[in-house]
């Protein structure tokens, strides 16, 4: 080797030596002189002169919680991103390697529970890891390490960037010149290290209109993030098994450690720990009691409202032998709302209503929950006493607003406050739960309203008081706590063995939510035991209203075009309704049966109460029942330059001034759509092979016989129904196209079209009316050419339900799709979007 070449080799080694130690040259106290110290769990300091942040490493490879939030958000239901959303919890580590420090997350979807360490390492080694951030240690003393955390925490932890990009509204990246530490929410506890950045996001070029209705600059989006640091929770807390009967939601992971007969797949579900002070006792108070803290920026009287409801719950702990072991408080003034340690239910506001949702932070090794956070939509209030202002019509000049309103909208704010702490203690919607008498505050509630003798409608039952006897039951299974000696699988099933005895049902959200969904009894913001006798008992209501609404439904002084928004949901009041009736149709009865259960197995509804549901839905797209009243129609102006058009209003083919067919034609697509559904005439055509079901011919040749072989109506009920039968034949031919359709299904509905246009053939021979004769060879033209034209071009219903889904793996929401999850661990939730 030459000389010159050992010279290089020896210059080199001793860089590296001197880069490897340069930071052990440099104490952590002289490095940190003149910052300020922040001491608590992990200790870090903050630098004034530079914005910096300094963690103090302190034990490597012990496990903690790492958690991101969003502390101040952008308002905007669609997009998503609100104040107080929880992002992922994860399980994490430090892990030197040279001059470093990798915050490591273990892969807890895949694990062997075992005591030979070669069998868990085996399994570690098998799936991937991931390193979440590599820090430089730039100073160590004593076996403590100081690392610069300052870019980990001013990067986009909740994915902010990638949330806008996926909704559409612009390509944004973080401005490092923007962003910088919260201090007055950077904080330090013995257990939780909490810090809080403002980030600012630049960009926007491409902004969408959402991002433009709620940003003061397009250009800018500055919002705040946060991370916490928290000390994981002892070794003491009992996982609890799962049973799908149970009504909880959990987690789910792979022990490869498993003897082959059992399963390898281990489910438990998601819990506070609670424990009794004296385990013996039948009454004792708890070691730790559960207490959740109101956003202390909540206005009266939903203050109240909120607080009432969320401690129904207390009742069914009592149930179970703990005493004064559940409370709800108000957030002190000095609390933070995303430190761990506070249980919170937040207020939050956005400039459209949307969904309300039950988050929690959990540990995802046991599923234990160590806080739960529940949001609010602050603007969910108004479309209740919106809705009560619809069906009472109670402004009469002199008189004052009925006080039934508010307490309705009240009312239904209780529900909702003790619905969402529900998924926070850890139970799934129940959308069976109507069906028992309101057995569940973990349904979807739609407003009792009733007929009085004198005509006019009651409201003091629009919501229940207090939790329902379902709920009773899951607190006591995923709560009891059991003497020693007691055979806890044993007991569990007794749980559910009583609640199945006293007739309770249990169906959640995937088999809930489906358009095509099957099940007669799961529905979404239904009420009663009979789905069909109560929409006929709506649209009689709906008719009530209707006939009385007009100027009386809006206050004195207010723009009289602003009766449309309040004419919406009273026009649709019953659209959840038939959704549920027509789940009827093709449908099938069924549980989430173990073995040994009492519960049977599955069965068709019957032929006849699947033709009186069918006949139900026709008759709520009578041409009558779909008419807006001629006075009301006037009455309606044109939006003023001070009333804007929204999507909370019926969809127009009239430009600007009030469209009296738009609502019909939407609700009559809407009911359609449900009917002719390729999942439900698969379903039908195959029940009706086994003798279980009408056959599909018997299904369509009824929606035939209510609309084009009805009675021709006259005038604006004419057209209404000349329209939906538009609508019908789109539907149909739709089935004979959908690919989801299966042969036999489409050739059904194939032959069926074909009969209607010999029908329709016949009648153009004989229509004297020139918009008959024109409606008729339309329609004929169409099925001899399905392809040529749309199928449909219907207009939407407004929304309805809170508008908006969210999809993530931190909050129970409606509308979720991660259910059937798959294998490895998930959190699932059904995170309450009411």
């Amino acid at each position: 080797m030459t000389t010159l070449l050992r010279s290089l080799y020896v210059t080199a080694a001793i860089f590296v030596v001197s880069a490897a130690l340069s930071y052990s040259q440099t104490s952590i106290s002289d490095k940190t002189k003149g910052m300020q110290l922040f001491d608590g769990y992990m200790n870090f300091y903050y630098d004034d002169a530079t914005g910096k942040v300094w963690l103090v490493v302190d034990q490597l490879d012990k496990e903690f919680l790492y958690v991101n939030s969003l502390a101040a958000g952008l308002g905007s239901n669609d997009i998503g991103l609100d104040r107080g959303q929880l992002g992922s919890t994860r399980v994490v580590s430090f892990r030197k390697s040279g001059p470093k420090l990798l915050l490591v997350e273990p892969n807890l979807s895949y694990r062997a529970i075992t005591d030979n360490e070669s069998e868990a390492r085996s399994v570690r080694e098998a799936f991937a890891e991931s390193a979440l951030w590599g820090f430089k240690i730039e100073a160590q003393h004593d076996g403590k390490f100081l690392v610069d955390m300052t870019d980990f925490l001013f990067r986009d932890a909740h994915d902010v960037i990638g949330t806008l990009r996926g909704q559409r509204q612009g390509t944004y990246r973080v401005d490092a010149t923007r962003t910088a530490m919260y201090l007055p929410r950077t904080k330090n506890f013995p257990k939780n290290s909490e810090f809080e950045v403002t980030i600012t996001f630049v960009g926007g070029d491409d902004a969408g209109g959402f991002v433009r209705s709620v940003t003061p600059s397009k250009e800018a989006i500055t919002l705040r993030q946060h991370h916490s640091f928290v000390e994981l929770p002892d070794n003491n807390y009992e996982p609890r098994k799962l049973d799908p009967r149970s009504g909880y939601y959990g987690i789910s992971y792979m022990d490869y450690s498993t003897p082959v007969s059992e399963p390898i797949t281990k489910q438990y579900i998601s819990r506070h720990r609670l424990e009794k002070k004296d385990p013996s006792a039948a009454i004792s108070e708890a070691v730790e009691p559960i207490v959740y803290y109101l956003d202390n920026g909540t206005p009266e009287p939903i203050r109240s409202a909120l607080l009432d409801g969320a401690r129904w719950w207390n009742e069914a702990f009592e149930a179970i032998g703990f005493k004064d072991a559940y409370r709800v408080e108000v957030l002190p003034d000095d609390a933070d709302p995303l430190d761990v340690r506070y249980n919170v239910i937040q207020w939050v506001h956005r400039s459209t209503r949307g969904w309300s949702y039950g988050s929690s932070v959990r540990d995802p090794r046991t599923g234990e929950i160590i806080k739960g956070h529940v949001s609010l939509g602050s603007l969910r209030v108004r479309q209740d006493y919106l809705i009560a202002e619809g069906l009472l019509s109670p402004y009469e000049e002199g008189r004052e607003p009925d006080p039934a309103m508010l307490e309705m909208a009240l009312a239904r704010l209780r529900q909702l406050s003790a619905h969402e702490v529900g998924h926070t203690i850890g139970i799934m919607h129940n959308f069976a739960a109507s069906t028992n008498g309101r057995a569940s505050v973990m349904d979807y509630p739609h407003p009792f309203a009733s007929l009085k003798s004198d005509g006019s409608i009651d409201l003091s039952d629009a919501y229940d008081i207090g939790i329902g006897e379902w709920d009773k039951m899951a607190v006591a299974y995923g709560y009891q706590q059991f003497a020693s000696g007691i055979d806890e699988d044993a007991a569990l099933n007794a749980i559910i063995d009583k609640g199945l005895q006293d007739g309770l049902r249990y169906i959640t959200d995937r088999d809930a939510r489906a358009v095509g969904g099957s099940h007669p009894y799961a529905h979404l913001w239904d009420n009663g035991g009979n789905a069909t006798t109560e929409l006929d008992r709506l649209l009689a209501l709906r008719k009530a209203a209707m006939a009385r609404f007009g100027e009386n439904s809006i206050p004195l002084r207010r723009a009289t075009t602003t009766l449309e928004e309040v004419l919406v949901p009273l026009y649709n009041m019953h659209r959840y309704q038939i959704e549920a009736v027509s789940k009827l149709v093709g449908g099938l009865e069924y549980a989430y049966t173990v073995r040994g259960d009492s519960q049977g197995p599955s069965k068709a509804v019957s032929n006849q109460d699947q033709m009186n549901a069918l006949r139900a839905l026709m008759r709520s797209i009578d041409p009558a029942v779909l008419e807006i009243p001629s006075q009301v129609v006037d009455l309606i102006t044109p939006r003023a330059p001070s009333a804007e058009p929204n999507r909370e209003l019926f969809a127009k083919r009239t430009g600007i001034t009030f469209d009296a067919f738009s609502p019909a034609e939407a609700l009559s697509d809407f009911t359609l759509g449900l009917v002719f559904n390729s999942e439900r005439a698969n379903r039908i055509v195959q029940q009706a092979a086994r003798g279980m079901s009408p056959s599909l011919t018997d299904i369509l040749n009824e929606t035939i016989q209510s609309t084009f072989k009805s009675q021709r109506k006259t005038g604006t009920q004419l057209h209404i129904q000349l329209q939906t039968e538009q609508i019908l034949l789109a539907h149909l031919m739709n089935l004979t196209l959908d690919s989801g359709s299966a042969p036999l299904t489409r050739a059904i509905a194939r032959s069926t079209l074909s009969d209607l246009n010999t029908y329709i053939a016949s009648q153009m021979k004989t229509a004297s009316d020139p918009i008959v004769r024109a409606h008729l060879q339309f329609a004929a033209d169409r099925i001899a050419n399905p392809t040529a034209l749309p199928a449909s071009t219907a207009r939407n219903l407004p929304p309805g339900a809170p508008i908006g889904t969210i999809s993530t793996d931190h909050s129970m929401h409606c509308s979720l799709d991660d259910h059937d999850h798959p294998l490895p661990l998930r959190l699932w939730f059904t995170n309450s979007e009411q």
